[in-house]
């Protein structure tokens, strides 16, 4: 059998943090007199890097060391919020396991710093199962580039088109269809209507299995 992977975004796929990073950033940006509303984070704040969001909230280009203070003030904020309150999307560990016994091969790829995932993966006790672990520090062009895709791919030691990734945003959806992978997209922040073209729609990970993984990888879907 060919080599085959799984790769997975973190917030919104393996945990469902989005209501916690907005709560997070209401924080930070209440202290600089700022009020985003929920459908100006589903637009501007789902799925994309900090140095995005800062620049649309901000109006303007945040860079060098205040880009790297700000970050660390946000994130903080998160981490300290979450740290409580870490849980999985339903049925991910399950899933998960699953697919190793199976014999595909696992990796994260998200656009967050690697300090939420390390919270994250320790705290579900998943990392031993990772092959690849890619954060926003370890790439230079983020979502919808598919740098991070490709270099999961490449760190795993499986050809782009055996890799199937697991992703809940509109960039992150692209960035999978541009590496040249099959998505699953997960309905935790956006409707199938507001994503790319997907292989396949879940709510949880209830509604997959490693056969069906199998089957998308080899069967005749296109992305």
């Amino acid at each position: 059998m060919k080599k085959q992977a799984v790769i997975f975004d973190m917030d919104g796929v393996i945990c469902h943090t989005n209501p916690y990073h907005s709560e997070a950033f209401r924080v930070f940006f209440g202290k600089r007199g700022l009020n985003p509303t929920e459908e100006e984070f589903a637009q501007h704040m789902y799925g994309k890097s900090n140095k995005y969001i800062f620049r649309h909230f901000l109006g303007r280009e945040v860079t060098g060391e205040e880009f790297s203070a700000l970050e660390n003030e946000k994130e903080g904020l998160f981490r300290e919020i979450y740290a409580p309150k870490v849980a999985t999307i339903p049925g991910f560990l399950p899933f998960l396991e699953e697919l190793k016994t199976s014999g595909f091969r696992t990796g994260v790829a998200t656009s967050a710093p690697e300090a939420n995932l390390l919270l994250i993966m320790e705290s579900l006790g998943f990392k031993s199962k990772m092959e690849s672990i890619m954060a926003s520090e370890h790439v230079k062009k983020h979502k919808p580039d598919p740098e991070v895709y490709l270099t999961s791919a490449s760190n795993l030691g499986v050809d782009p088109e055996n890799c199937l990734v697991f992703e809940d945003s509109y960039s992150g959806v692209s960035a999978a269809r541009n590496a040249g992978m099959r998505v699953v997209g997960v309905l935790s922040s956006h409707s199938r209507e507001e994503l790319p073209p997907c292989n396949l729609h879940i709510n949880d990970f209830h509604e997959v299995n490693a056969r069906k993984i199998l089957d998308l990888l080899t069967g005749t879907e296109t992305v």
